[in-house]
């Protein structure tokens, strides 16, 4: 699909390995997750807008680039999206975070919204939607649906590891958002987990069960 980019860079495919081993602790797991997030971050953040400012070096006055105005919004979908925010924020420390909250009927496995707050004006914002998992993809889709509720246009999606199941659901319902993967997986077993994915992201980064 045009809208998916799967980064093969050769730092993000290692430490994907590290990240689905199932003897990587919580700590070095968390960690993990930041990295992956820092590199995957250069990629979907390679079109901020950019202006010129003035400014005076140790030998001559020069016009150099910076990042333009507020501009970046960080959304990551709770809990495990907040194990990516650290990486991006280490790139960007100005971005502003917002938080979706949803969580899965064991059931039916669809998303529900118990809490969303977003960075104003979300509108004039570049707005990253943050998870590590991108399985069914009802959860993301749901995320971007608040999102374009409250305004926001320009909207990406980033995860780490994703299902085609999830790819073709977030790409039919938001043909317009870029998702930027760094894995894409085989399938969805029955209970909707990734494989070989690497288990529940949340678990593994907050060291739950």
């Amino acid at each position: 699909m045009d809208n998916v980019t799967v980064l093969s860079h050769p730092l993000i495919q290692h430490k994907i390995t590290l990240l689905r081993d199932k003897r990587t602790g919580s700590k070095e797991f968390r960690e993990l997750v930041e990295e992956i997030a820092m590199l995957m971050g250069f990629e979907a953040m390679r079109d901020l807008p950019l202006e010129n400012i003035e400014i005076e070096t140790p030998i001559t006055t020069c016009t150099a680039k910076v990042l333009s105005g507020r501009k970046l919004a960080l959304v990551p979908i709770l809990r495990a999206g907040l194990g990516m925010v650290n990486g991006i924020l280490a790139l960007v420390p100005s971005a502003k975070v917002g938080h979706i909250g949803l969580y899965r009927d064991e059931k039916t496995l669809e998303p529900h919204e118990y809490y969303c707050k977003l960075p104003k004006p979300i509108d004039e914002r570049l707005i990253i939607v943050l998870d590590p998992m991108l399985a069914t993809g009802g959860s993301a889709t749901a995320a971007i649906d608040f999102v374009k509720q409250h305004g926001g246009k320009n909207i990406k999606f980033m995860c780490i590891i994703s299902a085609p199941e999830g790819i073709r659901r977030l790409s039919e319902a938001h043909p317009d958002v870029p998702i930027y993967t760094g894995c894409l997986d085989e399938k969805l077993n029955q209970n909707g987990y990734i494989v070989p994915g690497l288990g529940d992201a949340g678990d593994r980064i907050f060291g739950t069960k």
